[in-house]
């Protein structure tokens, strides 16, 4: 009986270098056939990345948009895990907030942000405001879901034990919910990261989205791959450092 076996760590980190070193010899390839202020190189991209290291306001710039993105996904969690949890042990409440909730999930965060410039003017709070519209109904959405997948059986132990409703939701139904809600709040986090260059680039005076703005107008192709860069390797990073391993301690206990 054959068993599926993962790969080691080393196998997965070569198919790892090589995919990136594939997708770089047909960046330069591609590069290499367009002029550089359509498609600059990787060659040209590097040292506009360390040009961008050295300036003094490269840490300020990231440092903005990681607290607005962080800001705006706490608020979300705050607001969404609570809301979907009462609307998942709640039919009455479910049926009469869907259609808001359906309502919120098709307004765009480019609309969001246009509503944030006119309310809150250029200031952190816009961009908070945008990813916090973003985040909220998808983590809302997950928790919802995970909730009315709970155990009717375990709910009626409970409630055979006279357990309050709050030691309902906070033993049985919070347990049961933390996968959902983990996904969930990964993806929240993966478009709050994208919708912050948004609502940096019409409503912000720094951070990444407005550094890419800036660089756009001005055709430094360079810099805007550069700064895109950097944030891909920021994200990977904080995926890789931060999320995975959290998941994977939340959830030892599943099966593989």
């Amino acid at each position: 009986m054959s068993q599926a076996t993962t790969p080691s760590v080393w196998t997965l980190l070569a198919q790892r270098l090589f995919l990136a070193a594939l997708f770089i010899a047909l960046w330069a390839l591609a590069a290499s056939r367009m002029p550089a202020f359509v498609l600059p190189g990787p060659a040209k991209v590097g040292d506009a990345m360390l040009t961008l290291f050295g300036t003094a306001t490269f840490l300020h710039d990231v440092g903005m948009t990681m607290y607005r993105v962080v800001m705006g996904f706490l608020l979300a969690t705050l607001v969404g895990t609570p809301l979907g949890l009462a609307l998942g042990s709640n039919r009455t409440l479910a049926q009469f907030f869907e259609p808001l909730l359906s309502v919120t999930n098709t307004v765009s965060s480019a609309i969001w942000a246009v509503f944030a410039i006119i309310w809150f003017g250029i200031s952190n709070a816009t961009t908070i405001f945008v990813v916090f519209m973003t985040a909220m109904p998808l983590i809302l959405t997950n928790v919802w879901q995970g909730s009315k997948n709970v155990d009717k059986q375990h709910i009626d132990l409970a409630r055979s034990f006279r357990m309050s409703r709050t030691q309902i939701l906070r033993k049985i139904y919070l347990p049961s919910i933390l996968p959902y809600f983990f996904s969930g709040a990964r993806l929240a986090f993966g478009f709050g990261w994208r919708v912050s260059l948004v609502a940096e680039t019409l409503g912000s005076s720094d951070g990444i989205g407005y550094r890419l703005r800036q660089a756009a107008d001005l055709v430094q192709t360079d810099q805007v791959f550069a700064w895109t860069l950097t944030l891909v390797l920021l994200m990977l990073a904080l995926e890789g450092g931060l999320l995975k391993p959290m998941e994977r301690r939340l959830f030892r206990w599943k099966p593989i």
